[in-house]
């Protein structure tokens, strides 16, 4: 079987050592932790914490997600260089978390994240663009139709916010890719 990433629905999810409520609690899955998917059996899955502890969580307890709209839950929160939080986030930080929120761990800064991903030539909602000179210093989602969402600071604008793709980034394009 293929392995999916998940993440965790609820604020604590019991990790148990067998796909029963009774079993013995293992450890603890926390709210929006990313969890490896190994089997699917009878309302339960067996999964592998990033610290590859092993056991079994309800099923109902996961969640696929999507990066997109994980990003939008920041609108309106400010620039903050190297933030990863709503009180504080920058545009690579918002990147990972989205798809951390998802279950998906990516790089964290735009040029690792740019690295990671696969150049396309038709992109979709969802996917990812990238801003610089020599190399990659912002990182966008692309919503298509030429509107982006991101994290900047720039005059007037202190935060993360959906808009359309400002001309002085559209001049610094460099890939449109998906992770």
């Amino acid at each position: 079987m293929e392995r999916e990433l998940r993440s965790v629905v609820g604020e604590v999810v019991p990790v148990r050592a067998e796909p029963d409520d009774g079993a013995e609690q293992v450890t603890q899955a926390l709210a929006g932790e990313p969890l490896t998917v190994e089997e699917w059996r009878d309302g339960w899955a067996r999964v592998r914490t990033v610290y590859d502890y092993p056991g079994w969580v309800r099923a109902e307890a996961l969640e696929g997600g999507d990066p997109v709209e994980e990003a939008r839950s920041y609108l309106g929160a400010p620039y903050l260089w190297g933030g990863l939080t709503e009180r504080g986030i920058d545009c690579s930080g918002l990147v990972h978390m989205a798809y951390r929120r998802t279950g998906r761990i990516v790089p964290r800064d735009a040029d690792q994240q740019e690295d990671a991903g696969s150049e396309v030539d038709e992109p979709r909602a969802g996917d990812l663009v990238t801003y610089g000179d020599d190399a990659a210093d912002h990182i966008a989602f692309w919503l298509g139709g030429g509107r982006i969402l991101h994290s900047t600071q720039r005059d007037g604008v202190d935060g993360v916010v959906e808009e359309d793709e400002p001309a002085e980034l559209r001049a610094r394009r460099r890939v449109l890719f998906r992770l």
